[in-house]
């Protein structure tokens, strides 16, 4: 509007100089406005611009979704935009179905259609029941889908026709610093009244002596529109419409860069608000691990044994009976979630969850043979793994006749249901006392050494097992008990201890055993002497004044269900106000993801569901990623309160200047043009400078913010006050004592002495903007060849301001200065530096 308002006195600045002093002389003024704007437009549609490309570029990283899928008699994996009806899609509990399709096999599936249908109750796809709609989700199960649409032929496509995608959300950050903006212009709005109402008064009182208060000249109409101009100018210099640019360009550049740190930003809003983050909730496998397993140990016939390399295998088998050897095949490659599939250079290749491709890799070790295994039997009922029963089953038909279920899952739960084991001997035995205790020491032994523990069983069925009847939950005979090794990522400890020392508390929250949860968060640092681990179960029955004193200390959780999760999560940010970050990649995960305040997705085992809850999709499921976040978040806010720390020093000089000086004097030393390349200085420029700076390693030594810190910190207002007086007390003395100064005479000597002060104001506001870069360091200098966008932004200031005050003299109110008077213009900045760094000295 304030840009409206000014092209209007443009336009009429140029019909009336056009008109009284004729064209080009009569035309300078108006010209010199319509430019500044131009520039104003030009410069700030170039950023959003750009910016909008980023968001193009995150858009199309954001539909980078792979599925399985089986076309041309081999399964692989595509982009869901690679589909073609035909295509055999393979989808598990998690996945979101990508086309409209129809159901070919599987087990136990339920869709969830709420967002294409808007009922909560699960549907159950089956041959009876076979249609499968785009956009829905599994909710349990996995099966096998024939595509019949694609695209936007599909139902979800045809809704989605219907609809115009929204722009994003306002920023907390954006909404807090819009109301500092609105604030800041009404003060500005009060300040342009009175110095309109000052100047205008003074031009009457003037005619009023003169007895010409009847009698007007373009001359006089002109300087009208000037006093009308400035005070229009000085609203678009107080209103600080670069603040929410600022806040976008820092997030745009921020999420720009993350994404080549691994890190996919779905919502601005997380940017900033993992800069405050304090607690951290994180999954450990995958995340604080490698999420590449292998199984190393194993206890089958009462007998534990390692297993190193593949060619130990012989060695492995060679004092096991081979019944038991083919019951453990049979077990492994029957009750799976994985596949071992030949691809098109014909390798084995093995499909699926880590933990199923560690176990399926072991039994192609010891010599089995999946395919000849898979076709032996027949598949009568399947049900798949989920976070509840912590175990999956399945039931077969035998070739020589019968049935028998399979199980597999967490240690204790399939144990527990465990009454029988095979002996040394292979022959299937009683579990007594002492064979029990036997497996529950192996179990603890293998937790303690950091291995995920499975426990493998089975149990021959009557005749009379119905499909449709549930697999049954006890009554197995223990085969084996299987430890995998899934190491810590490198560098996780040290991101832990940056953690730490930056004031974020990291807990573990995992669904394995107790003890390799403890094991591993010793490694990487998070289990501490005066830390708890605690069970998912004991979380459970605590009561709520029992919990107040617990929470804080639990660093470690260990068979977690998703509500206990979710229930930690809650408490930390309610019940403490922590700003709590969580990570998780399964659909199980979703609740905790969507009650955080930054809900961080696995990009690689995340599962669709866990991605749509999240704000932010880690691209390499590593915990330093997320550390990264956390510096790129501390880093946005730092940079946001530079700018604003710059601008409001701009505004408050711009402001009172001209307003005293209008009272004082009857005129103002700022022009309009003048005043619009100030503000493009401190908007759009100061912006691009401020705004871009990257992260540096110290933010991780400081407090977090948390939910409650103040925005405009003390220390700000100590340098902007600061900074304030220094250059509101040199631009007075100059108009002062000016003249004296450097013996101007004439009638010149106004439009020198205004020129010096103008070029004197923007000098002070190049030097204060390399103050502004640290706000407490006094080395300012330190990593500034680093960011080019500075330098690049402060070459430009300073080239531009030499050609308006040598060039651009008519447009701009200017003439040329002497060496002498760019000199002193030149120290007038600079002495602000070391005013600048005493400053910083001084407590708040």
């Amino acid at each position: 509007m304030t840009l409206m308002i000014l092209g209007m006195c443009a336009f009429v600045s140029l019909a009336v100089g056009i008109a009284t002093e004729g064209w080009p002389k009569g035309a300078h003024d108006g010209l010199g406005i319509v430019a500044s704007i131009l520039l104003v437009v030009f410069v700030t549609a170039t950023s959003d611009y750009r910016q909008s490309l980023q968001f193009r570029d995150l858009d199309k990283e954001k539909k980078k979704i792979t599925i399985q899928v089986t076309r041309n008699g081999f399964r692989q994996k595509l982009s869901i935009y690679d589909l073609l009806p035909g295509d055999i899609v393979h989808l598990a509990i998690g996945d979101q179905v990508p086309a409209d399709g129809l159901f070919i096999s599987g087990f136990s599936v339920l869709i969830d259609e709420s967002s294409l249908t808007g009922e909560s109750e699960p549907v159950m796809a089956s041959s009876e029941n076979p249609y499968m709609l785009s956009g829905t989700k599994i909710q349990d199960g996995s099966c096998k889908m024939l595509v019949t649409t694609v695209g936007m032929r599909t139902q979800w496509g045809k809704l989605m026709a219907t609809l115009s995608e929204g722009g994003d959300d306002e920023t907390p950050l954006q909404v807090k610093l819009n109301g500092v903006a609105t604030i800041i212009g009404k003060i500005g709005l009060a300040f342009a009244v009175v110095t309109f109402a000052v100047l205008v008064q003074g031009l009457f009182s003037r005619k009023c002596r003169e007895e010409s208060h009847w009698i007007w000249n373009g001359d006089e109409a002109l300087e009208l529109l000037e006093y009308f101009a400035v005070a229009v100018t000085i609203v678009v210099v107080a209103v600080p419409e670069g603040l929410p640019l600022a806040v976008t360009l820092s997030l745009a550049f921020a999420m720009k860069k993350m994404m080549n740190d691994k890190a996919l930003v779905r919502h601005l809003a997380a940017c900033e608000t993992m800069g405050s983050a304090t607690t951290i909730c994180s999954d450990k496998t995958g995340t604080l691990t490698t999420n590449h397993m292998t199984v190393v140990k194993s206890c089958i016939c009462m007998n534990i044994k390692e297993l190193g390399q593949s060619d130990k295998a012989s060695g492995f088998c060679s004092d096991i009976p081979a019944p038991s050897v083919k019951l453990l095949l049979q077990s492994i490659f029957n009750n799976t979630g994985g596949e071992v599939v030949t691809s098109k250079d014909g390798k084995l290749e093995i499909l699926g969850t880590p933990t199923e491709s560690a176990l399926l890799e072991f039994a192609l070790s010891l010599g089995g043979d999946f395919q000849e295994e898979r076709q032996s039997v027949k598949l009568i009922k399947v049900e798949p793994f989920n976070s509840t029963k912590k175990r999956m089953g399945v039931v077969v038909e035998l070739p020589e006749g019968g049935l028998r279920a399979h199980t597999k899952g967490a240690s204790e739960i399939v144990l527990a249901a465990c009454d029988k084991v095979i002996n040394s001997k292979g022959e299937v035995v009683d579990l007594d006392e002492a064979s029990l205790n036997h497996l529950k020491v192996t179990i603890d032994q293998f937790a303690s050494e950091a291995l995920r523990t499975l426990c493998l069983a089975y149990m021959d069925l009557q005749n009379g097992f119905s499909p449709d009847n549930p697999i049954p939950i006890s009554g197995y005979t223990c085969i084996a008990i299987v430890g995998i090794k899934d190491p810590v990522r490198p560098g996780v400890k040290e991101s832990v201890a940056v953690c730490r020392s930056a004031g974020i508390t990291v807990r573990m929250v995992t669904g394995d055993n107790i003890n390799t949860a403890k094991a591993i968060a010793r490694e990487c640092g998070i289990l501490t002497d005066d830390g708890i681990a605690i069970e998912g179960p004991d979380f459970r029955e605590k009561k709520q004044d029992e919990l107040l004193g617990l929470i804080p200390k639990i660093q470690v959780m260990a068979r977690s269900s998703p509500l206990d999760k979710h229930t930690l999560v809650k408490h930390l940010r309610t019940t403490f106000g922590e700003v709590v970050a969580v990570t998780g990649d399964g659909t199980n995960d979703a609740p905790a993801l969507h009650e955080a305040d930054i809900g961080l997705a696995m990009g690689i085992a995340g599962t669709e569901v866990a991605k749509e809850s999240a704000d932010v999709i880690i691209l390499d499921d590593n915990f330093s990623t997320i550390v990264t976040v956390a510096k790129w978040g501390r880093s946005v806010y730092i940079n946001i309160q530079k700018f604003v720390q710059f601008q409001l020093t701009v505004n408050v000089v711009a402001l009172i200047v001209n307003f005293s000086s209008a009272c004082l004097t009857g005129s103002a030393p700022l022009t309009a043009v003048q005043l619009l390349w100030v503000n493009m200085i401190m908007d759009t420029l100061g912006a691009l400078a401020l705004a871009t700076e990257p992260p540096k390693d110290e933010l991780m030594k400081r407090s977090p913010v948390g939910r409650k810190g103040n925005f405009i910190s003390n220390v700000m207002w100590r340098n902007i006050l600061g900074q304030s007086l220094y250059q509101f007390t040199v631009i007075w003395y100059l108009q002062a004592k000016g003249k004296e100064m450097f013996d101007l005479e004439g009638e010149d000597s106004d439009l020198v002495l205004n020129t010096l002060i103008f070029n004197a104001f923007v000098f002070c506001q190049a030097f204060n903007e390399i103050s502004s870069r640290e706000m407490e360091q006094i080395n300012v200098f330190k990593g500034i060849l680093d960011n080019f966008v500075f330098v690049a932004v402060l070459g430009s200031t300073v080239i531009f301001q030499i050609i308006i005050v040598e060039f651009l003299g008519t447009f701009a109110n200017t003439t040329p200065l002497t060496s002498k008077q760019w000199f002193l213009s030149v120290l007038i900045g600079f002495v602000g530096m070391p005013i600048a760094a005493i400053l910083k000295i001084i407590p708040v």
